[in-house]
This record gives structure tokens, sequence and C-alpha cells, in this order.
């Protein structure tokens, strides 16, 4: 192996373990989405050999890896998040030429990356999220003997993640997906955006820093770099893989679904994705504050030019003169959003193609139009009544961007709407007592569709705590037991063992006699008296 890779300029390659890739065939650059300039340096493609041997050094560190302690754990995400700190401006200054994205958004990225790494330190140096439950042998038992059954969960394996665009910072090389998989004891491989390489190499030498730091196998963490599909398609396939992290587009993750289905072993995909996130306005609140639902609703929408998971990219209410009168409101405010640059071009694409759909619809109202071209995008609103949604399943599409759809109706036809919608991230309810009263069918519904429920809020800002989820039915994401934000993420890198009749001395320390390392655990269906 080389002498380890320690300097945070960048070089525009790879990193497979403790080693800088190589030249390839395959070259691409970071764009500034503002000015569709170029950015140096030129990033390296990751080959097909390099992949490959990213994975296998991800299975030769996970052996050591997985038998890390949690206190050992917790130390290396500290010293990851000590590291980004350390980059300073650099990463703010790089993060900002890749993406648009103003300062003081990257600053809370930042702070936020950091947080969620020390958050899940203490989670796992703390030690009670594996679950353990203890159910004690008794030879004595007639007519047979019972067997001493010891439960906990462990790492799965090494794991793939994919980063999004519109998050670099906290759902990017070091984001959630990576802080919760390398807590479980599950070594990584990042397949970096190609939309902020540079930004992603910044941050990557600084998880090989703390590698180094710790004192791991090499392998416990890789970035491969690659504008294209292949490096992804063939990480997906190597066997060390068990399991994958991914953000993104819904064809993008339901590809990378298909694809881990389609191995000899199947291997699990988090994937979240596509979500449109509906607001209801029931009548009371509308009625009570209509004024100021309005104004936090386009705050909503438009905030960081319409670019999160959770957007809220459609609205219904019963169809009244309060509701008219919202309409207008909501109207006037869109058409005065400053407009703003999309993080990429595709991006932008994506946006204007999906808005040209809903204007060419003959029963689609238009009540504000786009009126930006070029690198700038500006805010949309369309309208249109609950049995044109109801009859055409296209509106209910996600369109990534400041756009959203007004949907009006009677009672029953937004119900009805309700029942139709696809699985969400969120669902959003404005109501007084008596709405919420009045409408528990429509709640009643809607805890079926989304992973969130909001009440007289806004969807988008997710909370990174303990009781946060960021997840939802299929095609939220592919697996809706899980969440990809807040502590409970580490589980989707985790599965079950139990020991039967097995020695003290070989049991790992979760689970033996005395509780050595005090956590919570259950005891023949109890939990341990000393235990709060």
């Amino acid at each position: 192996m080389t002498t380890p890779f320690l300097d945070s300029s960048l070089r525009g390659r790879s990193l497979i373990g403790g080693d800088l890739g190589g030249d390839s065939a395959g070259i691409f650059h970071g764009i500034n989405p503002a000015t569709e300039e170029k950015l140096d340096p030129p990033y390296h493609t990751a080959t097909l050999e390099e992949t490959r041997r990213a994975a296998r050094l991800a299975g030769e560190a996970f052996a050591i890896y997985r038998r890390t302690t949690g206190a050992q754990r917790a130390a290396f995400l500290r010293e990851i998040a000590s590291q980004i700190e350390t980059l300073g401006d650099a990463l703010i200054k790089r993060a900002a030429l890749e993406t648009a994205l103003p300062d003081a958004r990257l600053n809370g990225e930042r702070d936020r990356t950091c947080g969620q790494l020390r958050m899940f330190a203490n989670l796992v140096e703390e030690g009670s999220w594996v679950n353990a439950r203890i159910d004690q042998g008794n030879p004595e038992r007639k007519p047979l003997p019972k067997p001493d059954i010891r439960w906990m969960l462990q790492a799965i394996g090494p794991v793939a993640v994919f980063g999004p665009a519109n998050f670099p910072l906290a759902f990017g090389v070091a984001g959630g997906d990576t802080a919760s998989a390398l807590a479980s004891g599950c070594p990584v491989v990042v397949k970096a955006h190609p939309s902020h390489p540079g930004t992603s190499e910044l941050v990557g030498h600084a998880v090989r820093r703390a590698v180094i730091e710790s004192g791991f196998p090499e392998g416990v963490f890789s970035l491969l770099f690659d504008s294209g599909k292949e490096a992804g398609i063939v990480l997906v396939g190597c066997p060390e893989i068990k399991a994958v992290g991914f953000t993104g587009s819904q064809r993008a993750g339901r590809a990378l679904y298909d694809l881990a289905a389609s191995r000899s072993e199947p291997i699990p995909v988090f994937a979240e994705m596509s979500s449109i996130n509906p607001v209801f306005i029931l009548p009371g609140a509308l009625r009570e504050r209509g004024d100021r639902i309005a104004e936090g609703l386009q705050a909503s929408v438009t905030l960081g030019v319409g670019q999160f998971c959770t957007n809220p990219g459609l609205v219904l209410m019963e169809k009244s003169p309060a509701s008219e009168e919202f309409s207008r409101r909501l109207a006037g405010l869109m058409a005065g959003s400053p407009s703003g640059i999309m993080l990429n071009r595709n991006i932008r694409t994506a946006y204007d193609n999906g808005l040209a759909k809903w204007r060419s619809h003959a029963k689609v109202q238009v009540l504000v139009a786009p009126g930006e071209s070029g690198v700038r995008a500006s805010a949309a609103l369309f309208q249109t009544d609950a049995s044109t949604f109801f009859d055409n399943p296209e509106l209910a599409e996600e369109i990534f961007g400041p756009a959203t759809l007004m949907v009006r109706g009677t009672r029953d036809e937004l119900l009805r709407v309700a029942a139709k919608l696809e699985g969400q991230l969120t669902a959003t309810v404005h109501g007084t007592d008596e709405d919420f009263g009045e409408y528990q069918d429509l709640i009643s519904v809607l805890e079926t569709k989304a992973g969130r429920l909001l009440f007289n809020g806004y969807p988008t800002g997710v909370e990174v705590c303990s009781s946060m989820n960021h997840g939802g039915p299929y095609p939220a994401t592919t697996d809706s037991r899980f969440t990809s934000v807040g502590t409970a993420a580490i589980y989707r890198f985790a599965r079950p063992i139990c020991y039967q009749n097995c020695t003290q001395a070989q049991l790992p320390p979760e689970l033996r006699d005395g509780n050595p390392l005090k956590i919570r655990r259950s005891i023949d269906g109890k939990f341990d008296a000393a235990m709060p």
C-alpha cells in the first residue's frame, strides 16, 4: 500500500481505502451552476477494478470493524466531525461554488452533519440500541428443558452509500447514511454525487484522516467518483456489499433496488425517493388564519428554490369563497418570490419539463407562470379541481422545484384523492380542534400514506432527533419500516442474531450475565430492574 494521503488539497481521484485512485479514461468536472463554468481539478472516474477493490477492502475490514466496541466507534465518529470542522471555510467555499447554495445554508448543513455524527456517537457509546433480549434457560423444565437464548442486533456488513445533489454535506459523503452505517459497525463505500465532487473529496479526506487516527483498517471507508452509472452498478453487484443507502430520484432508486434484488444474494436497498408531500387546509383553519397559512406555505414551497424532498407540491382545500380568496393570496405571494439558481442543469431541465406538462393540461389553470430562463428558476403555481386530479395520475408526479399544485373540491372528493395518493414522506393538515374532530377520517387515511404527519406546520425542515421518521410507503422509500434521519436510521444496517446455550466467554458483552455495559435489556420479557 502507498503512504496514506493526508493532504486536504483536491486531487480529483477516488479514495480506495488508503490509496488514491489512478488515471482513467473517464474525466468529468464539477460545474458552477451560477456560471455553468467547469471547476478544477478534473475528476477521474473510478475504474471497475478500483470499485471492486474498494468493496474487497470493505469486506476485509468488516471482520475487524464489526467487533469494535461502541466506545471505539463513538470516538471515531467524533473524530470525523472534528476533521470536517477543521476544513474550515475551504469546505464552505468549494460547496458554494459547486451548488450555488448560500453560505448560511451550507454552514447549517455542516453543523447538522457534525451534529448527527456526534448524535450517533452518543447512541453507540451508551449501547442500548442493540435491543438486547435474554430468555434464561431452565434445564429442569418439563417435558423438555428450556434453552438459554440471547438476542441482539449486529452490523449487517459493508454498505454502499449514494448521496444526492441537494444536500452536499448532510446527506453526502459523511451524511446520515454514512454516519448510521459506521455507527452500527459497517464499513462504507460512498459513490459521490457528480454535482459536487470537490466538496465530496474534501469530506472524504476528513473521514480518511479519522480512520487513520482511530487505527482502523483502511477498508472502513472508500470514496468513488463517477459522472455516470457504471461504478455504482458494479459496486452494488459486488458480493462484499450487504446493503445500500440511497437518496435521489425514483428512477435511479428503483434501478438500484431492482439490481440489488437480482443478485445471487439479494441485498436490501434503503432508498429515499419521490414525494409530493400533500398539504390539506381544512375550512376552520382557512377562515381563522388563511393569510398566515398562505405566507407559511409560500415560504415552504420556495425554500432553497424548492429543492427539498419534503417540498409541499400539492395543496388541497374544499371549494368555497374562502379557498378562492386563499388562492388569490397565495398567487400574489408566489409571484413576488425571488428567483434562484438550481443545483445543476439536469434538475433545472426536469423542473421546466414538469411545468410544461402541467401547462399543457387543458383543465389545469396557471396562476403564476415561471418567468426566468437560463440558470435561474422562479416560482410557479397551478390549480385544478379534484375530479381532474383524480382522473389524471400524471398530475401527482413530483416536480422538484419551487412549484405547487392547488386542488379544490368537495369534502368527499378530497377524501377520495387522499385515499388514492401514493406513499409520501410527509402529509400536513391545517385545522382547528373542531376541524380535526370532523375530519378524523381524512387523518386516518393520511396515517396510511405518509411517514410523518404534521399538524398546523410545514414539511420542509427535518429535525434530526431520536423520534424523527424520514421515510414512508413506496415510492417515498423502498422500505417504509425505516427512517434515513435520526438515531433510528441505524437499524437499516443491522440484523438480529441469537445465541443458544452459548458460554459466557463467547457471548458479546451486551448479552453477558451481570450486564457489564449497563445497557437496557429485556430479561425473560421484562426490562432489567436496575435500568430506567
